[in-house]
């Protein structure tokens, strides 16, 4: 299980366009992660959340924070969820399950899928120090965008 102020275990996934993306080459910029994961892209509530977050771009970018968002979708599930929502940061196909696990992250089973990821939000500093931490077992849940921005702010802060 991934805790706050533990170091955030370093993984590489494709991105939304089959490029590789790892963790430690984001934070290696200098910049804070906001990496989200959700359980499924085009589901109702996991659409409303990767738009909240879009449309919260710009309070983030004060944060100088970078989005990664990762699901057990397909990367061509996630590269035509990002164009229809206008996403504009990095999906990240999680399709062999092993980062939701990694992290600790995945339920086992809902409505009869097997290993979806739960919704979450880590905050990661520069260093691969976790600082914020928000995981639900309810996949209604959404998290409280307000915190997560305050929060990337903090850590903008002590930078």
């Amino acid at each position: 299980m991934v805790e706050l102020g533990s170091k955030a275990p370093d993984f590489t996934l494709p991105n939304q366009d089959f490029e590789p993306v790892r963790l430690y080459d984001v934070l290696s910029k200098g910049r804070p992660v906001v990496l989200l994961f959700f359980p499924a892209a085009f589901s109702p509530v996991c659409t409303k959340e990767l738009c909240a977050f879009r449309d919260k771009m710009a309070m983030l970018e004060k944060a100088n924070a970078e989005i990664l968002a990762v699901s057990v979708d397909s990367p061509w599930c996630l590269k035509k969820f990002q164009e229809e929502n206008r996403l504009s940061f990095t999906l990240l196909s999680d399709y062999n399950r092993e980062v939701i696990k990694l992290y600790d992250v995945y339920h086992e089973e809902v409505k009869g899928l097997k290993m979806l990821a739960k919704r979450a939000v880590f905050i990661i500093k520069p260093d691969g120090t976790v600082a914020y931490k928000w995981v639900t077992d309810n996949p209604l849940n959404e998290p409280d965008y307000e915190e997560v921005i305050r929060e990337a702010n903090k850590i903008a802060a002590q930078a």
